[in-house]
């Protein structure tokens, strides 16, 4: 009674084990670790260095960099499966996910032989400073700026502006920071470049965000005053930043994804087995439509949100152009968990507002996957003008 269907995805063997083993893993720590971690603000540090261990923050990247030599599909299977055992991690997004697909796209040798290794293993994290406060999703509007630096003679550049909402950044070693160029060109755009920029650097500082999310990532507006940047903090070819920025952007709308739809799984397991169990004039609730029927639904939804998923980073990893499966399949698992998070909830009446049944604190968690990484907006936008082929509205 009360225990959820997982029979709609068609996975091999290795797959099945790989979603067994880290099922196992993480729920070993469970939702109440996580709630204690996000608790005191501290990131889950246990969990992470295990997890690294084992193999699963790098079982998409190259296994010449310590990877697991598989693709996209399995790191969404990893995050989904963190989610689903009560413990979204932000930073399986952005580090091993944005940062670790970017560097192992387009970095130098010595930057991946530098830096992968650390992020499949879990010794390393990197963040990444895309948004600004005046820019949104025209990443075109930035005005951080990469300044040529004539101080010396080894070349360079110094980075002046700042960013907002860059998770983790506290806990990362390093950041991607996409900066444009002093001058513009004939349409009036800047090039953008990407930088890798240790968090230490001088002129490098961040100030805490007061956010509503309940998670263990801190969210930062970061500032850069005359950032020292080298020549090997570079990636690929200065001013073909946002052609790279690509590599890591798919991914993030997959995992983003993926991560949702396993709180909404996490949200659905936890109110099949309190409807099963709870008895209200002599019969479970879930006997009734009422509340039987919100909560079939949302099963509808989250195992098509699911589909899309898995089918999004199949056609990454294939070399297909996933760019509108990705953007579709985040759309989908952000309306979905939203919903099956908010039936939840109510299937568990006034408990559900309790942080003891460990589904309220996920609230706005769930909801932010309305917002990012791309607003619901924004894919409705793409898909009207790419999809169905009406003119550009924006």
């Amino acid at each position: 009674m009360g225990q959820v269907r997982e029979t709609m995805l068609v996975e091999n063997d290795e797959r099945r084990a790989l979603r067994e083993a880290v099922g196992k893993l993480v729920g070993s720590y469970g939702r109440s670790y996580f709630q204690d971690v996000t608790r005191r603000g501290v990131p889950p540090e246990e969990l992470w260095r295990e997890m690294g261990a084992a193999g699963f923050l790098g079982v998409h990247l190259p296994e010449a960099y310590g990877g697991g030599g598989g693709g996209l599909v399995d790191l969404a299977l990893v995050i989904e499966e963190t989610a689903s055992q009560g413990c979204p991690m932000f930073m399986l997004v952005i580090s091993p996910a944005i940062a670790g697909s970017l560097l192992a796209a387009h970095a130098t040798e010595d930057m991946k032989q530098e830096w992968l290794p650390g992020i499949c293993e879990g010794t390393k994290k990197v963040a990444f400073a895309i948004t600004e406060p005046d820019a949104g999703t025209n990443t075109h509007n930035i005005t951080t700026t990469a300044h040529p630096d004539i101080s010396g003679d080894g070349g360079g550049w110094k980075l002046r502006g700042q960013k907002y909402w860059t998770s983790g950044i506290d806990e990362a070693d390093a950041v991607l920071v996409v900066a444009r160029g002093p001058e513009a060109d004939e349409r009036g755009r800047h090039k953008l470049s990407l930088f890798l920029v240790p968090t230490d650097s001088p002129g490098l500082s961040f100030q805490k965000i007061d956010a509503a999310l309940q998670i263990p990532e801190n969210q930062f507006t970061t500032f850069f005053d005359d950032v020292p940047v080298t020549p090997d903090m570079l990636i690929g070819a200065e001013g073909d930043g946002l052609k790279q920025v690509f590599a890591g952007l798919n991914p993030e709308r997959v995992t983003a994804a993926a991560q949702a739809n396993g709180i909404a799984r996490y949200a659905l397991e936890r109110a099949a087995r309190y409807a099963s169990e709870r008895s209200v004039w002599g019969a479970p609730i879930g006997t009734h439509q009422a509340i039987a029927h919100p909560m079939a639904k949302a099963y509808v939804e989250v195992q098509l949100a699911r589909l899309m998923t898995f089918h999004a980073a199949e056609l990454t990893d294939s070399g297909g152009d996933a760019a509108e499966a990705s953007t579709v399949a985040k759309y989908a698992a952000g309306e979905a968990v939203v919903n099956a998070l908010d039936h939840a909830i109510q299937t568990h009446g006034g408990n559900g507002l309790s942080n003891e049944y460990g589904l309220s604190d996920l609230w706005f968690t769930a909801r932010m996957f309305r917002t990012a990484p791309v607003s619901k907006e924004m894919v409705l936008n793409h898909v009207a003008q790419h999809s169905l082929g009406l003119p550009k509205s924006y």
